[in-house]
């Protein structure tokens, strides 16, 4: 691998059987998950993915995918999205948390709040 070369944390869920294994895999590691539930015609929407990307740097014990809604429309649809974009953080397959709107200040501070009161364990 090259020097300085950026590997992205966002996961691009491109099917429901990847959806399904990517939300059974978080719960066997006991890791949260953070959807961004998006579409290629949004500008708000794709206005968020650098956003996004750093939240996934920043926050290495959570998942984070990425879910256009028009591919996977059986997923949005389960999961209750009607506009884009939104961000939708999962525990043991429960929606702890929905925020509709690119707002990078309120997802940074709903992440923090939800990992202070759902202590992640270091490993360290």
């Amino acid at each position: 691998m090259e020097e300085g070369a950026v590997i992205s944390k966002v996961v691009k869920v491109d099917s429901e059987e990847a959806w399904e294994s990517s939300i059974s895999q978080a719960n066997n590691q006991g890791f949260p998950v953070f959807v961004h539930f998006t579409a290629s015609w949004c500008v708000p929407s794709i206005a968020m993915n650098p956003c996004f990307e750093e939240l996934a740097t920043k926050y290495q014990h959570m998942m984070f995918l990425l879910v256009d809604v028009d591919e996977l429309k059986g997923v949005a649809s389960k999961m209750e999205v009607k506009a884009m974009p939104t961000f939708v953080l999962i525990k043991d397959g429960k929606v702890m948390d929905r925020i509709v709107g690119a707002n990078p200040e309120e997802i940074n501070k709903r992440i923090d709040a939800f990992l202070q009161t759902h202590h992640q364990p270091n490993c360290d």
